[in-house]
């Protein structure tokens, strides 16, 4: 039997896509800032959606932190729990969100879909091909940085902040592939 993960944060989106690297810029900004307890797995998924189904579904509860398409002006706070995740990820705008949608969809056919599913982001002012993100979204980051830290609290895994300088590789997109033979 696979050791279980009682919490997974798991930064999604494509970061030559401007703001579609807002949650792979606030999960690194988690792994620089913070240190967190045990049980507690931290990584940058980037793009690799399917491939991320075996972190996914040893995980008891996973918050997926990512832009997401909602109401709002960019930069805009968005939650979405429970019954409302699915269809969120089917029905917004970035092509690796299919990939999410495939993977939670794939957990589910598993029988392993974890207990909890909680999607914490930013609505993008644009996802066309760039490095930088737009100033909205790239003003919200710390505030998004902190609605993680707060639902690690609520779920009683506080994360501390950081003492020293962290490997910048560790968490990353690739050192996640390289872990899973991607």
């Amino acid at each position: 039997m696979t050791e279980r993960t009682p919490v997974l944060v798991l930064g999604l989106g494509n970061v030559v896509c401007t703001d579609d690297g807002a949650g792979i810029a606030a999960v690194h900004k988690l792994i620089r800032d913070y240190e967190f307890p045990q049980g507690v797995v931290v990584l940058d998924g980037g793009t690799l959606g399917l491939s991320l189904l075996p972190l996914v579904d040893s995980a008891d509860q996973v918050i997926l932190v990512d832009a997401i398409g909602a109401e709002g002006p960019p930069g805009t706070q968005v939650r979405i729990e429970g019954e409302e995740v699915a269809p969120a990820v089917y029905e917004r705008l970035s092509p690796h969100q299919i990939g999410v949608a495939d993977l939670l969809a794939g957990a589910s056919l598993l029988d392993r879909y974890p207990d909890r599913v909680v999607i914490l982001g930013v609505v993008p002012d644009s996802i066309e091909l760039g490095l930088e993100r737009t100033p909205a979204v790239q003003a919200s980051i710390p505030e998004l940085v902190v609605r993680v830290v707060e639902e690690l609290r609520s779920l009683g895994y506080p994360p501390v902040p950081s003492t020293g300088s962290r490997d910048e590789g560790h968490g990353s997109t690739a050192h996640v592939a390289r872990t899973l033979g991607v």
